[in-house]
């Protein structure tokens, strides 16, 4: 398509405002396909109606991932006015597909005859999900109701947009510019250096504390001064709420409010259920169940943990802002390990090689750096990945730290999935992973913290599972699985980080080059359970409130979101009420990313991975033929098979 080593991303071919002509052209060309397809006067059969529909609009998915991975890791004004565009125009692409009656009645000829074909699981799989992927967007609905499901397709997409934008600019427009050193006491050097560079970078004299995530986590972690802790995360916890500038509150309601009314449109009580009649977890009421068996495990050890801080602490009114500071100190005292030991022995560099060596050993993997491909800017790194063998399987981008354009958090993504072309050759993937790790200083590499590298290797195990696909069809390929199941890969792999056998291929001290002392090693796998209970229930918290926005019967009533959030998640309150505290408005995993309805997934996940786990421990962590069977049960699948079947058989 693109003409480029790899067929890789030209990125420096398109300004800001070349995307929406390019993709409008490739709109048109998809669109005459699919009108070829669904006028064809042909019997309508599998190869020509299915699999024909499975290889529409390539160009057009190869552009817009183009345009969305940039928006998320590298936008600008341009950028985010052109999305303001782009969006309502796929939103009516797709629209036009699903809602196009000669096509759907095609499909359900094919659907119907189900039973008689030959086909392959694969096969199958995809004759299903394309048949569903009419049937749960309005085929079967009047013209009327089509017409009323296309608007509400509009502002859908229209409000997730302003929402993301309103997230980004929160995060790019505060600071908090101190001058008295005093102030932050308690931070380490590594800490007092990185803002001071920011503060440096803004031509402002002292030390600057942001909202990107190194920054918050630091200062919550260390900063003596408890006002400084309770001015940071209720600013943090009140982002794009309240008197904020950039308020998504009714944002949050509209986009709430939508999403109920296409669901009751397509014949559902509610959004989870549409959402989750195609996951593992199937109703809202074994979401709920299990959140509920969940917190029923969790929430006695959370609130005994949370009476040994306060006793720890000495204070009357423990409150939220404490909870880290605290919890880190009897870390200390218990465990003699914290950051400020460990980051020195895990300079990102060398746990990216470490990554790669992990890799290697699993599966056999070869990460080269190329400077063959484009990169969207200087600080992205570009690797060739190739097996035992030398062939070639994916390219893999990394992009390491926070800059203004860029979300917070830490993601995978794909510029191409992997598929088999209508000829049959193996059309490999291209695999991004964009994090906000703490930058380099005048005096340091990056370090991680030990959360920071699990992080990394978190998100590394989402690009395995992109990278090793061997599909057939591009619409099964890699991560597009279901919610419940994405994570296993990504959550399975951060066990590595635990391993001495893992930490030895990298973690030495970046001036002496001393390995981590045996004896810490020990040491951070005890820790790996401390406070657990606090922090389990703080997702379960996260899990609750999701599954309320998406449950809740009397949306259109709602006025005020702080109210609604501190109601429906008061099970999992373990702290008094932040008056001011609403998280809603900066969730967007749920609000603008993949989660709605769907953030239960991290500790369903969990469940499989940590069932998944006992097979690498019973055999080792290194032993390749688990690895293998994992290899080619789990990550090179995809979709092609119920994500139940493909678990059962690794599990088997």
């Amino acid at each position: 398509m693109f003409q480029t080593p790899y067929n890789a991303a030209p990125f420096s071919r398109f300004t800001p405002t070349d995307y929406l002509p390019a993709i409008e052209k490739a709109i048109a060309e998809s669109l005459a396909q699919i009108e070829s397809i669904s006028q064809n006067p042909e019997p309508a059969t599998f190869k020509n109606t299915i699999e024909a529909l499975a290889y529409t609009g390539l160009e057009l998915d190869r552009l817009t991932a183009m345009f969305f991975n940039l928006n998320s890791a590298e936008t600008n004004d341009a950028l985010q006015a052109e999305a303001q565009r782009i969006s309502p125009l796929l939103t009516e692409y797709s629209n036009d597909i699903r809602l196009n009656e000669a096509l759907f009645k095609r499909v359900k000829t094919v659907y119907d005859q189900r039973e008689n074909l030959s086909l392959t699981a694969e096969q199958q799989t995809l004759l299903e999900k394309t048949y569903k992927s009419f049937t749960r967007n309005g085929a079967n609905l009047s013209l009327n109701d089509k017409g009323r499901l296309r608007e509400i397709d509009k502002q859908l997409a229209t409000l997730k947009l302003k929402f993301s934008k309103n997230v980004l600019a929160e995060t790019q427009h505060y600071q908090w510019v101190i001058t008295d050193k005093n102030t932050l006491s308690g931070l380490p050097d590594f800490v007092l250096e990185m803002l001071a560079q920011e503060a440096k970078k803004r031509n402002i004299q002292g030390w600057v504390i942001t909202l990107d995530l190194p920054v918050y986590t630091a200062v919550m972690k260390y900063a003596d001064n408890r006002d400084l802790r309770q001015k940071l995360f209720t600013d943090y916890h009140s982002r794009c709420a309240g008197e904020s500038a950039y308020n998504n509150e009714d944002n949050v309601l509209r986009i709430a409010q939508l999403r109920q009314m296409r669901a009751s449109l397509l014949g559902y009580p509610n959004y989870a259920t549409f959402a989750l009649e195609e996951r593992m977890a199937e109703t809202p009421e074994k979401v709920i169940a299990f959140l509920n068996e969940q917190l029923a495990k969790d929430k006695p050890q959370a609130i005994k943990e949370l009476e040994e801080l306060k006793t720890f602490s000495g204070l009357t009114d423990f409150q939220q802002w404490d909870f880290a500071y605290y919890a880190e100190k009897l870390k200390q005292e218990r465990y003699q390990i914290d950051d400020s030991l460990l980051k020195p022995y895990l300079a990102l560099d060398k746990a990216v090689e470490g990554m790669f060596a992990v890799a290697h050993k699993l599966y056999g993997l070869h990460f080269t750096l190329t400077d063959e491909v484009e990169k969207y800017h200087p600080e992205v790194q570009t690797y060739k990945v190739t097996d035992e063998n030398g062939n070639y399987l994916a390219l893999f981008y990394t992009d390491f730290f926070p800059r203004a354009g860029k979300r917070n958090g830490a993601w995978m993504t794909s510029y191409k999935e992997q598929y088999r072309d209508e000829q049959g050759n193996d059309s490999r993937p291209h695999i991004s992973i964009v994090c906000n790790f703490t930058r380099p200083t005048d005096t340091a590499p990056s370090l991680l913290t030990f959360n920071e590298l699990t992080t990394l290797f978190h998100e590394f195990g989402h690009a395995l599972h992109g990278m090793l696909s061997k599909v057939t069809y591009p619409s099964l390929s890699g991560t597009n699985v279901a919610r419940d199941f994405v994570e296993l890969p990504s959550q399975l792999m951060e066990n590595w980080c635990y391993e001495e056998e893992t930490l030895r291929l990298f973690a030495t001290h970046y001036q002496t080059g001393e390995p981590l002392p045996i004896e810490w090693v020990k040491k951070v796998k005890a820790v790996e359970d401390f406070m657990k209970g606090i922090l389990n229930v703080r997702q379960l918290n996260f899990g609750f409130l999701d599954m309320e926005w998406h449950t809740y019967p009397h949306l259109e009533r709602l006025e005020d979101v702080r109210t609604f959030e501190q109601t429906v998640t008061k099970a999992t309150q373990l702290y008094p009420p932040i008056d001011v505290m609403c998280i809603s408005p900066a969730f967007s995993h749920i609000f603008s990313g993949g989660y709605a309805a769907g953030y239960y997934s991290y500790k369903w996940s969990e469940a499989l991975e940590e069932d998944a786990l006992e097979i690498f421990k019973e055999a080792g962590f290194f032993n390749k033929a688990i690895a293998t069977h994992f290899r080619k049960e789990i990550l090179e699948k995809g979709s092609s098979e119920k994500e139940s079947i493909l678990y059962k058989r690794f599990r088997n």
